[in-house]
C-alpha cells in the first residue's frame, strides 16, 4: 500500500464546512490532522478525528487552517520510506514556531513513525505534547488532556491491539467513497518491510463486522467502498477459511445501493482463483488490481523473501485478464535492491515488459533501520538511479500505449469531487472510471453539472500521460449523460 495510489484530493485530510457558528463555537478546540503515507494512515486519520469530535473537538475550517487559527495539529506518521522521519521531524519544527505564537496551541504525533520512535520523538521535539501508536488511536483525548495537566509530552505506544480501530467514531472525508478496513496488521516477513514492526501480526475483522460497516456506509451516503489491508486476500487464513476473502467480495455484492467495490493490496502469492472469480462474477467489484511485483528477478524476490517467483506472477496476471479482459492492473517494483545486478534488472525489465501494467510505482531502495535488508551490501545510488530511469521510461510507454486505449470508447465516471487543477477553468468535473483511471470530463453547454457521487457516461477524447479527458461533441454523435 502506497501514498501514490491516490491523487491529492483523496489524500487531504478533511475541512469542516465552514458555518455561521464557526467563530462562536470552538468546543474543547479546533483541530486539524495531517496526514502522511497510505491509504490505512488515510483511514486511520479518519478514526483519529471521529475520535476527537466525539470528545468535543472541532474540526478547522479551510480559513482557520490557512490563519493557523487551530488549538491542536495531529501529524499521523509513515515509516516506509527513508526520508519519513526528515519529513516528520521537518514538519513539526515548522510547527514550534507556531506553539510559541500560540502558546495553548497542542501538538500530537502518530501513526508508524510514532510507534517505532516513541520517546525519541518527545525528547527532540519537546514541544510536542502527545505520542500515540497505531494501536491507541482512542487514548488521544486522554493523552492531551494529561500533557495539559502534567506539562510535558504523553507517550503511550501498545505492542497488542486490544480493539480493532474500526470500532472508534469516525469523520470520513468523503460521504460516497469509503474506506473500510477488513484487517490490520502483517504476517509476511519481507527484508525490506518496517510494516510488521509498526503494524504487527495480522488480525482479521469479523465478516459480519465489516459488512454492517459497509451497509451503514451505504445509508449514509457511500456509493463506493475500498476494503483495506496489509494482505487483503490472506483474510480469513487465521482461522482456516482460504476462501473468506472471494466470500466477502460476493457478500458485497448482495448490498443494496453500493454501486462499487475495491481493495488494496492483495499478495501474490494468495491470489487464488476464487478471488478471481469472484472479481469476474461480482457486478460491482470493480476489475482494478493492485499487484505489487517488487522484482522480477526471481533471485531478488528469495533475497526478499517474496513467496512466489516471476513466472507464477505473471501466470496470476493471465488468469486475471482472461477473466477479466479489462483489468487495470498496477503494481508496486524496488529498484536498487541489495545484491541487485544488471542481470536482475534486465528481469525486472522483461517481465514489466510483458505484464504491461496500467501503471507502477516504482521506487529506489531505502533502508529501513531494523529490517533485515538494511543490513546487507547496499547498491551505489548512481547504478539505482540509473535503473530506475530506465524502468520509468518503459513503463511510461506502456502506460501511454494503454490509455490510448480508451480513445473513442464511452466510460462511466463517479464524480468524487476530486478536481483537476484546471478543472474550474475548462468547466470539467473530475473523477474516477470503473477500472480506477483517473478521468477530467467536460460538460457540453446547455447540459446538466454532475455532483459528487453522480455516474456520468462520456465519451474519451483525449488520453493523458496518466489520465483521460473527456470532452464529448454531442453533435458528432459522442455521448453525455449523468446518472443520480
Amino acid at each position: 500500500m502506497n501514498e501514490d495510489m491516490m491523487t491529492e484530493a483523496e489524500r487531504a485530510s478533511k475541512l469542516a464546512e465552514p458555518t455561521a457558528e464557526d467563530t462562536a463555537t470552538r468546543g474543547k478546540g479546533v483541530f486539524y490532522v495531517h496526514t502522511l503515507g497510505c491509504q490505512m494512515n488515510v483511514h486511520d486519520s479518519e478514526r483519529i478525528s471521529g475520535v476527537l469530535e466525539a470528545d468535543g473537538y472541532v474540526p478547522a475550517t479551510e480559513g482557520q487552517y490557512l490563519d493557523h487559527d487551530v488549538d491542536l495539529i495531529v501529524m499521523n506518521t509513515c515509516a516506509v520510506r527513508e526520508n519519513a522521519a526528515e519529513r516528520m521531524y521537518g514538519t513539526i519544527g515548522l510547527w514550534a514556531e507556531m506553539k510559541r505564537q500560540r502558546p495553548n496551541l497542542q501538538i500530537a504525533v502518530g501513526g508508524c513513525m510514532a510507534q517505532l520512535d516513541r520517546e525519541k520523538i518527545a525528547k527532540k521535539a519537546p514541544w510536542v505534547d502527545a505520542v500515540f501508536g497505531t494501536k491507541n488511536i482512542g487514548s488521544l483525548p486522554q493523552l492531551l488532556d494529561q500533557a495539559r495537566i502534567e506539562g510535558h509530552a504523553q507517550v503511550k505506544v501498545k505492542e497488542e491491539l486490544n480493539y480493532f480501530p474500526s470500532q472508534l467514531p469516525t469523520d470520513r472525508a468523503s460521504k460516497v467513497s469509503s474506506w473500510v478496513a477488513i484487517s490490520v496488521g502483517c504476517n509476511n516477513t519481507c527484508t525490506f518491510c518496517i510494516v510488521p514492526t509498526t503494524r504487527g501480526k495480522e488480525h482479521d475483522r469479523r465478516p459480519g463486522d465489516i459488512l454492517a460497516e459497509i451497509r451503514q456506509c451505504v445509508d449514509e451516503g457511500a456509493k463506493e467502498v475500498t476494503l483495506l489491508g496489509q494482505n487483503v486476500n490472506s483474510f480469513g487464513y487465521g482461522i482456516g477459511d482460504r476462501f473468506a476473502f472471494s466470500k466477502l467480495l460476493r457478500a458485497c455484492g448482495e448490498i443494496e445501493g453500493l454501486e462499487r467495490v475495491r481493495f488494496t493490496s492483495p499478495h501474490p502469492a494468495a491470489f487464488t482463483d476464487d478471488v478471481i472469480a469472484a472479481m469476474a462474477e461480482t457486478p460491482n467489484v470493480m476489475h482494478q488490481l493492485h499487484f505489487p511485483l517488487q522484482s522480477g528477478s526471481d533471485r531478488i524476490l528469495r533475497a526478499m523473501r517474496r513467496s512466489y517467483r516471476s513466472a507464477k506472477f505473471l501466470d496470476i496476471l493471465r488468469k486475471i485478464r482472461e477473466a477479466m479482459p479489462d483489468a487495470q492492473i498496477s503494481t508496486d517494483i524496488i529498484v536498487g535492491f541489495p545484491g541487485e545486478t544488471e542481470e536482475d534488472f534486465q528481469e525486472t525489465l522483461r517481465v514489466v515488459e510483458e505484464a504491461r501494467f496500467a501503471s507502477a510505482f516504482t521506487f529506489i531502495y531505502s533502508p529501513r533501520p531494523g529490517t533485515p535488508a538494511a543490513e546487507m551490501e547496499q547498491v551505489p545510488h548512481d547504478v539505482a538511479q540509473d535503473r530506475f530511469e530506465r524502468l520509468v521510461a518503459l513503463q511510461e510507454r506502456i502506460t501511454e500505449e494503454n490509455l490510448k486505449t480508451f480513445e473513442g470508447r464511452d466510460v462511466e465516471v463517479m464524480v468524487t469531487g476530486a478536481s483537476g487543477k484546471k478543472d474550474a477553468a475548462t468547466h470539467r468535473v473530475t473523477g474516477r472510471e470503473k477500472t480506477g483511471v483517473l478521468v477530467h470530463v467536460g460538460v457540453p453547454e446547455g447540459e446538466p453539472m454532475p455532483q459528487v457521487g453522480d455516474f456520468v457516461t462520456a465519451t474519451i477524447t483525449h488520453a493523458g500521460r496518466h489520465n483521460l479527458i473527456a470532452d464529448p461533441d454531442l453533435k458528432a454523435g459522442q455521448t453525455y449523460a449523468v446518472r443520480h
